[in-house]
């Protein structure tokens, strides 16, 4: 496989997506942003493919954003945006596997997929009001949908960690298993789903989705609006200073 920041493998009608920046955790870059967000697409288009698998490389699924290259004022097209897009319109089942740090937007698209395992070393974080911004992916929207109104404001509000015990109990995934295994058994069950008649697979799907679209381009765009105000904002700068200089922050 050629080294780039996304590898892309086909077997058994499942395309497998693999986030490759180990030596950042699969921290995302813009290179990041876009090249998954063809790959889901290229893979969206691909007859042949009836389920999508995705995961980290190595020992972890993302950190999230890589903070070394945050820009208030990203050159070129902001692949952030048309990677949400590409996850949000996916008409095929996304199924992963999460090892290790699950931050940020690692978290996030959690929400838009929709068969996640979690190994047992897997930690869930989203540091967004920590790092002086707000939420994104529409996580404003959805993770209160998913584990209610308190538990979502805590665990923003707070930016603290969730254990993948916690995250399968609020409903956030499937199970908990071994980290050496969960890439496996993930894999396993994407083949499984892949057996199965491809236009059922992708309608249900669709039915699935289709209560929460329109909410969640609505959050979506509520989000965007509150990103724009704090990033780059003192807040924000003073957060990413603290953070590379490895001390508290001084709001």
């Amino acid at each position: 496989m050629k080294e780039t920041t996304v590898q892309e493998l086909t077997r058994a009608h499942v395309r497998e997506l693999i986030i490759n920046r180990p030596k950042v955790r699969n921290a995302f870059n813009n290179e990041t942003y876009l090249a998954l967000a063809d790959a889901l697409r290229r893979a969206g288009e691909d007859e042949t493919v009836r389920v999508i698998f995705l995961r980290g490389e190595g020992a972890h699924f993302s950190a999230g954003q890589d903070l070394s290259e945050m820009s208030p004022a990203p050159k070129g097209e902001i692949g952030f945006e048309r990677l949400l897009d590409q996850l949000v319109e996916a008409e095929k089942p996304i199924v992963t596997a999460v090892r290790g740090s699950a931050v940020g937007l690692g978290t996030t698209m959690l929400l838009h997929t929709d068969v996640n395992y979690f190994g047992d070393d897997a930690k869930l974080r989203c540091p967004f009001v920590p790092l002086g911004v707000v939420p994104e992916a529409g996580s404003s929207y959805l993770l209160v949908q998913r584990i209610g109104y308190q538990r979502t404001a805590e665990f923003l509000l707070t930016g603290r960690v969730m254990s993948a015990e916690e995250a399968v109990e609020a409903g956030l995934g499937i199970a908990v298993l071994p980290a050496e295994e969960v890439i496996d058994v993930a894999r396993g069950v994407a083949e499984r789903i892949a057996e199965g008649p491809p236009n059922s697979i992708r309608l249900t799907k669709k039915l699935l989705r289709a209560a929460d679209r329109d909410q969640v381009a609505a959050a979506r765009a509520r989000e965007v609006e509150g990103f724009r105000m704090q990033l780059g904002s003192p807040e924000n700068l003073e957060a990413i200073r603290a953070f590379f200089e490895k001390r508290p922050p001084r709001f």
